[in-house]
């Protein structure tokens, strides 16, 4: 093992502050490596602080809304306290909720998944916002496992990509590896009064959320928690059905093959802020783009003619792509009827707000 240079055994011990856990952990006895005290030449190297988090062989499946034999619903989760516009109590209840490794035929045969690598964990992390374009701030991120290089990547898309077919670190599974692709669903229904509904289901196979992120910080011209957060979802199948209570009659299902959203919602330049009203409803806004001060922008848009601060500005805003989002959907169907692909490319959020209501009487 290697001292100070934050690299990890095959039996996940932590040395820097950039720590790295996996449930391996929880197995002391697997280690045969002692720690040894940093000296000041190697305390100096160490340029992070955060959590790095891995889970290896793991497997989430909360219970349905059937009684057991006892006749008790103990394993439900409900979401209750709701009031619709006539006054009559909504609850939302969700039946199934599972996060599992690949084919798992829509939840019925679950399946393990690794989380993270422990080269590219999930991390909780304090990063200098100078590096992000935020300035002077610190800024509190939680990030999925980052993409890498297409040379050494995998496609994001692919159930059995090979290395160097895409950016996404996350792996299929394969015969004698379990993967770091999951498959998740959820079944839930909602009951309004008397009234309840079918079930609705919502599946994805393989999917992959490489390179998502949420940001936050404190904003101090708005006295607000401002952030960003990017959301990449990946899935070669995102599908969504209903069926009768029983779960025995199913409508048609409604597949979207080869699913792919890149959500962004605030940046660096504009930034989406939290709030909570005078009446405790919950406000999300990304407010229109604060101007950058004096400066001209020439009538054919070009730098020739503008104030340099002015262009540059306006330029990185309206050409970041990462500022952008994108949804592709390589085939929409229902049933056995096809409609073919869809896709919505460079969407810039220019302002947005929204706003819960409190509708009880």
């Amino acid at each position: 093992m290697r001292r100070g240079n934050g690299s990890l055994s095959s039996y996940c011990h932590l040395f820097r502050l950039a720590a790295v856990m996996s449930w391996g952990c929880l197995l002391p006895a697997l280690s045969v490596a002692e720690l040894q005290q940093l000296g000041e030449a190697e305390m100096s190297e160490i340029d992070g602080a955060g959590v790095g988090l891995v889970l290896d062989n793991f497997t989430f499946s909360h219970g349905t809304d059937r009684p057991d034999s006892a006749g008790n619903q103990s394993r439900i989760f409900k979401i209750s306290g709701i009031k619709s516009t006539d006054g009559e109590d909504v609850d939302i209840t969700v039946n199934h909720l599972y996060i599992a490794g690949a084919n798992t035929n829509y939840g019925e045969d679950l399946t393990q998944v690794n989380l993270g690598r422990l080269l590219n964990p999930w991390r909780i992390d304090v990063v200098d916002g100078n590096d992000i374009g935020i300035a002077n701030k610190a800024v509190l991120e939680f990030a999925a496992p980052s993409k890498i290089a297409s040379t050494e990547g995998f496609d994001c898309m692919g159930g059995s990509a090979l290395a160097g077919s895409g950016t996404c670190s996350s792996r299929p599974a394969s015969d004698d590896w379990v993967g770091e692709r999951t498959d998740i669903g959820m079944q839930m229904n909602v009951t309004v009064g008397d009234d309840r509904s079918a079930n609705l289901n919502i599946h994805a196979k393989s999917a992959v959320i490489d390179g998502s992120y949420l940001r936050l910080w404190g904003d101090d011209q708005r006295q607000q928690m401002a952030g960003q957060f990017k959301l990449n979802f990946y899935s070669p199948e995102l599908s969504i059905n209903a069926c009768a209570q029983d779960g025995l009659v199913c409508g048609s299902r409604i597949t979207m093959s080869d699913f792919a959203l890149e959500l962004a919602i605030g940046n660096s330049l504009q930034p989406v802020f939290f709030d909570v009203d005078g009446t405790g409803n919950f406000v999300l806004e990304v407010d229109a783009i604060r101007a950058p001060g004096a400066g001209q922008i020439a009538a054919n848009g070009m730098r020739a003619g503008s104030n340099g601060q002015a262009w540059a500005f306006y330029e990185d805003y309206y050409g970041n792509p990462e500022f952008r989002s994108n949804l592709s959907i390589g085939n929409f169907s229902v049933g056995d009827r096809d409609f073919g692909a869809a896709r919505v490319q460079g969407m810039l959020i220019q302002h947005l707000k929204i706003q819960t209501k409190d509708l009880a009487p």
